[in-house]
């Protein structure tokens, strides 16, 4: 063992330096506190190991919010963006979502010039060894060369670094992703803090050469320029977009994969581990799907610098040859060069009902995680729990209250109480189905709904906050002016030529909206509302057309907000509690509900244990 030696002091350490560890080494940093970043490899900061995108299906709305509140990823992905997409375009405004292609290396760069430069942030290079505490509080991080950082928190954000193991056929790999080196010191210290650890496997797809691809045999997928970007900082998007595009597997893609399961580690034995349910390997489709012809593939370019494409839907953990072969069963890529194989990853993460809603441990005062040892996947799930961390701990050691989003606040409030309320028995992915109160949680609206939580931790700046104010405004003064009058022949003319029955009376540029007529054609029939900015004509839009179903929402978010009133005691002995279940008092013992809202969505939690709570408040009151 090292001698110890002091590297010196710090409020807080981060430990990790990927989408969990930059936001909330960003958070610590910009409210104040002296903040160390520890990690592996100063070239791994801020990497994407997995497919060079950022947002996607309810991702999109976990950026926004990130944003809105004073984190980085939507600034840093508008910075480096090859493309922008926006999908489920024809479906609601709840569910539609924002996704960019962005350049892989520039993101990296560009992340690492934000940290490099912010006041109060020191970037170690460095593994975390031990986290080192004194009656039950942290007192600092040690490192495997015998360094000391003295410290009041930590937070640990090691993504799928610990212990990790990348699996390509029966040849297993002890390194993290990328092949840059894992980490295999902390968990014994993790499980000695009162963690409990298991694993969890995600995977990543093959790289090809893009010059060996025949593009010309695939569908193109072009980005889109009427839309607005991740941040409420952003002026606007990248002037030249990148295309990406479609393939597909095909029936002797299937025949390969289903004639060689005996060499498939998912198949024979070789990993067991929990994977991601929302993006199985190629391998678990076919198997899974067995009548179905094809599956879509979506080929993106890695970066601008670069001529590596990523394959997404076609992750595997095949061997070698036969990965080889599998990909060039794909029209289009009857040539092509693998530069990058595919692989599976196993890693150690803890049980999330071991944390607190704050993201701290439930028995060690001033220990945070956030990320991927948290059981969840994805780059925007991390940096959404980075950024609360890292404000949390911020919040903790200014002696102020702690900030817990409710499900009806943010996505980030619905992943929190999922991850500390129910847990995952797998790798967690945010979806919008998980969010009953979708429709109140837009992406237009992220930062009316959360800017002035941010600006009041002291994370959101001042220009954030007036931007925030000046849209809020404009929005309110457009619902204004489109329930207003509309000339009464113009209004007459467009319905008639729409075909809806011929108006009995005046209406307003509202009516015609919840007569389903799109406001850009509204716009266009009366010449109005021309320089108005398209995020605000949506907010506008969907407020006046969603207006009942809000209504409706709203009702159903003051109830719910009735019982996360209902605090219970922190000492409360369930045991004791006449009239519950077994099964009621062994869970709510073991995860201690903050509130009746957050007991009520326990699993194994009915509403008859829930009234016997409520009695058992009265008679207590």
């Amino acid at each position: 063992m090292s001698n110890l030696f002091s590297e010196g002091e710090a409020d807080v350490v981060v430990i990790g330096a990927g989408h969990a560890g930059c936001e909330a080494a960003l958070a610590l940093a910009r409210t104040g506190f002296q903040t160390v970043m520890l990690t592996l490899n100063l070239d791994s900061i801020g990497f994407m190991p997995c497919n060079p995108s950022v947002g996607g299906t309810a991702k999109g709305h976990l950026v926004r919010e990130i944003d809105a509140l004073g984190g980085e990823m939507g600034v840093n992905a508008d910075k480096t963006a090859l493309q922008i997409r926006m999908l489920n375009r024809g479906k609601g405004a709840a569910v539609q979502s924002l996704r960019a292609q962005t350049d892989k290396n520039a993101y990296h760069r560009e992340m690492k010039r934000t940290l490099e430069h912010t006041k109060n942030l020191r970037i170690l290079q460095g593994e975390a060894a031990e986290i080192l505490t004194e009656n039950s509080c942290v007192t600092g991080v040690k490192t495997t060369y015998g360094g000391v950082i003295s410290c009041r928190a930590a937070i640990v954000c090691t993504g799928v670094y610990l212990n990790a193991e990348t699996i390509t056929g029966e040849y297993i790999n002890r390194s993290g992703p990328n092949g840059f080196a894992r980490a295999t010191a902390l968990t014994q210290n993790l499980v000695t803090l009162g963690y409990r650890v298991r694993r969890f496997k995600t995977g990543t797809p093959a790289r090809l050469d893009g010059r060996t691809v025949d593009f010309s045999k695939m569908q193109i997928q072009e980005g889109e320029s009427d839309l607005f970007p991740f941040s409420f900082l952003s002026d606007g998007l990248p002037a030249q977009q990148t295309p990406c595009y479609l393939a597909y597997t095909n029936e002797k893609t299937h025949e390969l994969i289903l004639n060689n399961l005996d060499r498939a580690p998912l198949y024979n034995g070789l990993i067991s581990s929990a994977g991601p349910r929302y993006c199985p390997s190629i391998e678990t489709k076919v198997v899974r799907f067995r009548d179905k012809e094809r599956h879509q593939l979506f080929l993106e370019p890695e970066g601008g610098d670069t001529t590596e494409i990523y394959v997404q839907g076609l992750s595997t953990s095949l061997p070698h040859d036969l990965q080889k072969q599998m990909y060039r069963t794909v029209k289009g890529l009857e040539q092509c060069e693998i530069v990058r194989y595919a692989y599976a990853i196993e890693y150690d993460c803890i049980d999330t009902l071991d944390i607190l809603p704050t993201l701290e441990s439930k028995q060690i005062k001033g220990l945070y995680t956030a990320g991927q040892i948290n059981g969840t996947s994805g780059y925007e799930e991390a940096a959404a729990q980075g950024l609360m961390a890292g404000l949390n701990a911020s919040l903790a050691l200014r002696n102020m209250p702690p900030l817990i989003l409710r499900r009806d606040e943010a996505y980030i409030g619905v992943l929190i109480d999922d991850l500390v309320t129910k847990g995952t028995d797998e790798p967690y992915r945010m979806m919008t189905s998980r969010a009953e109160f979708r429709l109140s949680l837009r992406q237009d609206n992220a930062d009316i709904r959360l800017t002035k939580i941010g600006y009041e931790c002291g994370l959101a700046t001042k220009e954030r906050m007036e931007r925030c104010l000046a849209r809020k405004k404009e929005i309110e003064e457009t619902v204004t002016f489109l329930n207003a009058r509309a000339e009464q022949k113009s209004a007459g003319e467009l319905v008639e030529s729409l075909g809806y029955p011929p108006l009995s009376g005046g209406v307003t540029y509202a009516d015609l909206m919840r007569r389903g007529i799109p406001l850009s054609t509204i716009r266009e029939k009366f010449s109005i509302l021309q320089d108005t900015d398209s995020s605000v004509l949506l907010s506008a839009e969907t407020q006046i057309r969603y207006a009942g179903y809000l209504e409706i929402g709203q009702k159903e978010i003051d109830k719910a907000k009735k019982m996360e009133e209902k605090q219970l005691p922190p000492d409360i002995d369930y045991e004791k509690i006449d009239g519950l279940r077994l099964e009621a008092r062994e869970k709510l013992n073991r995860i201690r509900p903050l509130n009746l809202g957050q007991a009520e969505r326990i699993s194994g939690v009915n509403p008859a244990d829930i009234a016997v709570l409520m009695i058992y408040l009265s008679l207590s009151e």
